[in-house]
């Protein structure tokens, strides 16, 4: 028997950057409950681990509309197919988001001092301005209609500064590396987005909350795994599907009088 608070069945949500692995890992949740889930991404072919992603997309409860989410037009016409397809959204999930990849430039992740501004701006523009995009169109969209629910994804790195002992190992075998500063400036910037558009839209019945994840496991180093194991309360990485419980929260009436919030879900790790 199904909880009713936590009833999302016949509900439209939209999840930016939902071919990544942990938008793809809610979108399949959230049809699983029942949603009909609109998938916001430039790319257009799920990973080959996703299985239910693309078993979602072949049956018809995830439909996916290639968009770059930081183009204003393009994120109009996406809600405009959107909506002939299910109507107005009443969830959007802002996961779409970049980091420097593991092969960057040794520039841009060698010391602050010496990051190139360029890299810097991709970044920013993707975590940021891909954030601030769907929320003014896709959210502005739910606040006329006076109901919806926000949840924009964060890291810790946006409420910390990363451990760069992580990355001891890399050092020790002779690469200079160092956490790029670029992650987190853009993190960090949707901590406060969030709470600005939470009681800019309180009184239009929108919800805009943060989740803040940590240390999802996938397939990193071993020397990495050891090392964040060890600084980790749970003494673990975090699997994806741990994310979902959260937003499924933030998602349904179950947290209806929470807005403005940042449900971290990080092992422990803020806790030191």
């Amino acid at each position: 028997m199904s909880d009713p608070l936590f009833d999302l069945a016949g509900r439209v949500a939209v999840v930016t950057g939902g071919m990544g692995q942990l938008g793809s890992e809610l979108a399949v949740a959230l049809a699983g409950r029942g949603m009909q889930v609109a998938i916001l991404d430039v790319e257009t072919e799920p990973r080959e681990t996703a299985a239910a992603l693309r078993t979602g997309l072949e049956e018809g409860a995830i439909r996916l509309h290639r968009c770059d989410v930081t183009d204003r037009r393009e994120v109009e016409a996406a809600l405009a197919l959107v909506e002939v397809d299910w109507g107005i959204p009443q969830l959007l999930v802002n996961a779409a988001g970049i980091d420097a990849p593991p092969d960057a430039p040794a520039s841009e992740v060698g010391p602050f001092e010496d990051v190139p501004l360029d890299a810097l701006e991709r970044v920013v523009d993707v975590n940021v301005l891909g954030v601030v995009v769907p929320c003014q169109v896709i959210g502005g969209a739910m606040a006329r209609e006076g109901r919806g629910s926000i949840v924009n994804v964060g890291s810790v790195y946006g409420l910390l500064s990363p451990d760069q002992g992580l990355y001891d190992f890399r050092r020790a075998g002779g690469e200079v590396f160092f956490k790029p500063v670029a992650y987190s400036i853009s993190k960090s910037a949707l901590v406060n987005l969030t709470r600005y558009l939470a009681t800019y839209w309180g009184r239009s019945g929108v919800r805009v909350n943060m989740l803040t994840p940590h240390g999802i496991e996938n397939e990193q180093p071993a020397p990495f795994v050891e090392a964040f194991a060890g600084r980790s309360p749970l003494g673990r990485l975090m699997d994806v599907s741990e994310a979902v419980g959260a937003v499924v929260f933030l998602a349904s009436d179950a947290s209806s009088y929470v807005t403005g919030a940042n449900l971290v879900v990080d092992g422990g790790w803020s806790a030191w």
